[in-house]
């Protein structure tokens, strides 16, 4: 299953977000949205991995939390706003960022 995870999570484009359950759904499992997470944390011990791992937000639009951080800032909120995603205080704007090509 992580492996459809992350072939869906390659077709989200820079500059959007999607949820762990927009994911969890695209695989048709609607329920795993924790197994997403399990599979994006697996990516951890692979830095090159090529899926976007940064662009899965949860459902308030809030990124994960104890996750490496430059300048007191997290990794996933500096590669988003690269990106040219916008954040509302600590969440991403999901009504102009959230993608819904899933």
């Amino acid at each position: 299953m992580f492996e459809e995870i992350y072939a869906a999570l390659r077709q989200v484009p820079a500059g959007y977000v999607v949820t762990y359950g927009q994911i969890a759904r695209a695989v048709g499992s609607p329920g795993a949205a924790r197994t997403v997470g399990w599979a994006l944390r697996a990516l951890c011990s692979v830095p090159d991995s090529g899926v976007p791992w940064h662009r899965v937000v949860n459902a308030k639009g809030q990124i994960r939390t104890g996750q490496d951080e430059a300048n007191g800032v997290p990794l996933q909120r500096l590669l988003l706003e690269e990106e040219g995603v916008e954040f509302v205080g600590d969440h991403v704007d999901m009504s102009r960022f959230q993608w819904s090509g899933m």
